[in-house]
């Protein structure tokens, strides 16, 4: 059987459209967040979605260790929101800092200004390669009327165009 090395699987990635989001928890008196594409609607009844989060990275700390985390929906206005949160640079900083975040059920914040925000539960977690799956029962939705999402497609921003 033939293994796809990183950089070809990468580039074949690249021809894939995506949302864009932010991925939150909150643990112990310290919250963060990362941007991710890899986020995914898994069932309706119950209602679960998943996101995959690099091992190493606070945001996957913080999930691990509360069990919880949360998913705002970006449009596509936020573009530099989502550039802050994916900086490796601002890996130790405070992301949130003068942005509005509110909270649902749990203690995990949520960006104000996002089209959908989702507040999670831990059900499963899935090791894989250098990332953890983790699947979430979505306690609570708040959504936005209006806005287009923020997508990402072949290494730059793009956004949504009716074709009307």
């Amino acid at each position: 059987m033939m293994s796809v090395d990183a950089e070809t699987l990468r580039h074949a990635m690249r021809q894939w459209a995506s949302g864009v989001s932010i991925v939150t928890a909150s643990h112990a008196e310290q919250q963060h967040g990362m941007t991710v594409n890899s986020f995914i609607s898994v069932s309706l009844n119950p209602p679960l979605v998943l996101v995959s989060l690099e091992h190493g990275r606070h945001t996957h700390e913080l999930v691990e260790r509360s069990g919880y985390f949360g998913v705002s929906i970006l449009s596509d206005q936020h573009k530099e929101i989502s550039e802050r949160f994916a900086g490796r640079a601002t890996e130790t900083g405070d992301r949130f800092a003068g942005l509005e975040t509110f909270r649902l059920v749990s203690d995990t914040p949520l960006l104000s200004e996002a089209l959908a925000a989702l507040d999670c539960r831990v059900v499963e977690r899935h090791p894989a390669g250098t990332h953890t799956l983790f699947i979430g029962e979505v306690m609570a939705v708040q959504n936005q009327e209006g806005g287009s999402p923020l997508l990402y497609f072949n290494q730059a921003y793009r956004k949504l165009k009716d074709g009307g």
